[in-house]
């Protein structure tokens, strides 16, 4: 009984996710779009990027929004309501419009594009938006909505509602005095201190979500470690997976063994000599003046490769040579596709000059000893 519960633990062990991903695991899950990412850092740079151009634009795009103002209660109002003129007035309202609101949609664009880069690079991952039945099975919603990282953002959440509203509290309390004197102020007047009491609210939330989003950062990217962490089991299965199963890698490296042995036999017809031991070794020479300056290696093999050489060249009718110290250094030093060594030159010449002879005179298949 000690001994199966000892294995069933030493099997829960094995996959618990207790090791960091792999750099293959990392880069599959940037692939499905599963990133470290605070989407309070997007808007808390957005936020402060929008406001800031306010702040250093505003009264330009105030004023052409007075004018705006103006043109319509001057101009427009006194128009006749016709088809052609209020053709005409949407048109130059949705131009005016454009001019205010085109700059900041841009801002709020390359403020987004911005932050998204700061924190996981370039990244395009088709992958994440396409449509999964499985994100509307309701179990596994609830399980989302009643989980720990939900009771994390719930409380994310208030803290920011709460910390907001009391750096709200605290502007609006301090420009109290203005804020009741604008009953008191012209159009003109009360829209500006309107517009700078908005712009330092801005500003100043964006800058408490922005110190706010570091740890909730930290947070997503531990969180992030922990959802892609990995077992002991998957890290030895993903390295199967991509060295391949030993037994497939042995049937395949058979293959390629039996494929590179039928090239070989192949060109022992166009060797010009076998050069044996008799039984043991085989080598296949062949002399080409136009690819070698020496006699270059076409064929070789030990014991059942060596006979059934041998049984080839008998069939091809190339002149098969019995020299068991040349086919032994032949052998040894040189490989498929190599030259003769230069030690060997003499020995070899020997060979093939007496092999070119006996063609010359018989021209049939002979042994030689």
């Amino acid at each position: 009984m000690s001994q199966f519960k000892l294995l069933v633990n030493l099997q829960f062990f094995a996959e618990e996710k207790t090791e960091k991903a792999t750099p293959k695991k990392r880069q599959d899950t940037r692939k499905k779009g599963q990133v470290a990412k605070s989407t309070d850092v997007n808007t808390a740079i957005i936020l402060l990027l929008v406001f800031l151009f306010l702040w250093l634009f505003g009264g330009m795009l105030g004023g052409t929004l007075l004018n705006l103002l103006k043109h319509t209660f001057q101009t427009y109002l006194l128009m006749d309501v016709t088809e052609s003129n209020f053709a005409g007035i949407f048109t130059e309202l949705v131009l005016e419009a454009a001019i205010v609101l085109l700059p900041i949609m841009l801002i709020a664009l390359l403020a987004g594009v911005a932050s998204s880069y700061m924190q996981v690079g370039v990244l395009f991952a088709p992958e994440g938006i396409k449509m999964k039945l499985s994100k509307l099975d309701p179990i596994k919603g609830a399980k989302r909505i009643f989980s720990v990282r939900a009771l994390v953002e719930l409380v994310k959440s208030l803290l920011k509602i709460g910390l907001a509203g009391l750096v709200v509290f605290v502007i609006i309390y301090y420009k109290l005095e203005d804020v009741m004197l604008l009953s008191q102020k012209s159009v003109a007047d009360g829209f500006y201190i309107i517009a700078q009491l908005v712009v330092t609210l801005g500003i100043s939330v964006a800058i408490l979500l922005l110190i706010l989003s570091i740890p909730d950062y930290l947070y997503q990217k531990y969180d992030h470690e922990k959802q892609i962490k990995m077992s002991k089991k998957d890290i030895k299965d993903e390295h199967k997976n991509m060295e391949g199963d030993p037994r497939i890698k042995s049937k395949r490296k058979q293959k390629q063994m039996e494929m590179a042995m039928q090239r070989m036999m192949q060109e022992v017809p166009k060797a010009d000599v076998v050069i044996t031991n008799p039984t043991h070794f085989a080598v296949a020479l062949r002399y080409d003046e136009e690819k070698a300056d020496a006699p270059f290696v076409v064929a070789k093999g030990l014991d059942f490769v060596a006979q059934k050489m041998k049984g080839i060249a008998a069939d091809h009718e190339v002149i098969t040579v019995e020299n068991k110290p040349l086919a032994r250094a032949l052998y040894a030093q040189a490989d498929i596709g190599d030259q003769v060594p230069e030690e060997l030159f003499k020995a070899v010449a020997e060979v093939l000059a007496y092999v070119y002879r006996l063609k010359k005179q018989t021209g049939k298949i002979s042994t030689l000893r």
